[in-house]
């Protein structure tokens, strides 16, 4: 349940996202995401986490998520 309240939130501002939730710790608040999209093309890692940092904001303000890993690529990264 928690992976696809937060795929929708990647997906509002990467509807191409493809996304993988991970829970770390079995509290289901302490998480690693990998998200794949074109929209990380030519971005810096920096800048990616951020985009996906912004995009999970509302999940961080209401302590849906606690701890986050954040893993990107792009379509064409082969790594992933």
């Amino acid at each position: 349940m928690i992976d696809e309240a937060i795929a929708a939130l990647l997906r509002r501002t990467m509807p191409d996202a493809e996304v993988r939730v991970f829970d770390m710790t079995g509290t289901m608040d302490h998480l690693e995401v990998f998200v794949r999209s074109k929209a990380f093309a030519g971005v810096s890692p920096l800048d990616r986490h951020r985009m996906v940092e912004r995009a999970l904001a509302p999940a961080r303000a209401d302590g849906r998520i606690h701890a986050l890993q954040i893993r990107t690529d792009t379509p064409e990264d082969t790594h992933g």
